[in-house]
């Protein structure tokens, strides 16, 4: 059995989740966007806190590919990682203790980096010649 990534209850990261997910159905970005692909919300949420609880507490219970999502959507764009990323970091912040919080944040932030720079070489860049120096 592996160690989690940091300490962390399954019933915090539901919470933290659930919570991060009201916030985005009111943020005038990000609200839209999401609306547009999400119908089931509870089932979008669980399956969320599935990948969380993979991420962190290694378990297994996540299946699915965040970057094949991410750019199935057609409409997610590298600049919404910043206010998705500050939303995230506000809920920690809210929901869990400051060490919990820290250690989830500099996860999200790998994560979002990674998706991020995916988003933005496979779809905004796609075609154009690279620059060599």
């Amino acid at each position: 059995m592996i160690p989690p990534r940091f300490d962390v209850t399954p019933e915090q990261i539901d919470r933290v989740v659930a919570t991060f997910y009201a916030a985005v159905r009111r943020h005038e970005v990000l609200g839209p966007i999401f609306a547009r692909h999400v119908t089931d919300w509870p089932a979008h949420e669980e399956k969320i806190a599935a990948f969380w609880r993979n991420a962190i507490l290694y378990e297994r219970s996540y299946d699915g590919n965040p970057m094949r999502v991410h750019m199935a959507a057609g409409d997610v764009r590298a600049e919404h990682f910043e206010p998705w990323l500050m939303l995230f970091d506000a809920t920690l912040i809210r929901t869990l203790p400051q060490p919990q919080a820290r250690a989830w944040s500099a996860l999200a932030h790998r994560i979002g980096a990674g998706l991020r720079m995916g988003v933005r070489d496979l779809r905004e860049d796609r075609g154009a010649a690279p620059i060599l120096r």
